[in-house]
């Protein structure tokens, strides 16, 4: 067989190869080894890409990410939130329990409401990304808020964060386990609810942007 017989099938190869690696949200993987992220869909086109829903195995990679540039790009965003509900309090350094109360979580969505929880969650930080912030600009010696426009990636990181702080929050005080907190500040601030607290703390900083304009 000649070399411009070869030529065509190796371009068709990596013309396959390279529909196969278009950065879609965690496409082809099983999340918790229950729950299909290819059918899961980002409304907002400026997170979308750095959704990353693919999970091998448990949710823990042990840090390997931790001192590449922009490496927490190829961390899902269910092991980041499991993360974020470990920052401080009483769940700090319980990954697994994290983990399983997260799992859990998923699967009292799915059985209350049929959907995919994955599409909820997805949802949730969708709806609980500002989209503008402020920083202090200095002129002088007069220092003034300034209204500047948040990356996606800093979008994503204060979503996963606020919804990890209000989950834990709702803890506090009751008799709450962690798994009825992620389910009531997921289900809140996937509709959009002023009062989950994630949602609440977007529509606080993007009034104080609006007003520094």
């Amino acid at each position: 067989m000649t070399d411009s017989d070869d030529t065509p099938q190796e371009e068709i190869l990596k013309d396959e190869k390279s529909e196969e690696e278009v950065p879609i949200a965690g496409i082809g993987t099983m999340v918790f080894g229950k729950w299909d992220a290819s059918e899961v869909v980002c409304s907002d086109p400026g997170i979308s890409r750095y959704v990353n829903l693919k999970m091998i195995g448990a949710p823990h990679t042990g840090g390997r990410h931790a001192n590449a540039w922009f490496g927490k790009q190829d961390l899902s965003v269910t092991e980041r939130f499991i993360n974020n509900l470990m920052r401080s309090g009483k769940y700090s350094g319980k990954k697994q329990y994290c983990a399983k109360s997260l799992d859990e979580a998923f699967d009292r969505i799915n059985a209350k409401s049929g959907e995919n929880p994955l599409q909820k969650f997805i949802d949730a930080i969708t709806e609980a990304a500002p989209c503008e912030e402020t920083t202090r600009v200095r002129i002088g010696a007069v220092s003034q808020p300034k209204a500047v426009d948040s990356s996606p990636s800093r979008r994503l990181d204060v979503a996963l964060r606020n919804l990890a702080i209000g989950a834990a929050s709702a803890t506090m005080k009751t008799k709450k386990s962690l798994t009825e907190g992620i389910i009531s500040e997921i289900s809140k601030a996937s509709d959009g609810d002023v009062n989950s607290f994630a949602v609440g703390k977007r529509h606080e900083v993007e009034r104080i942007a609006a007003s520094a304009r």
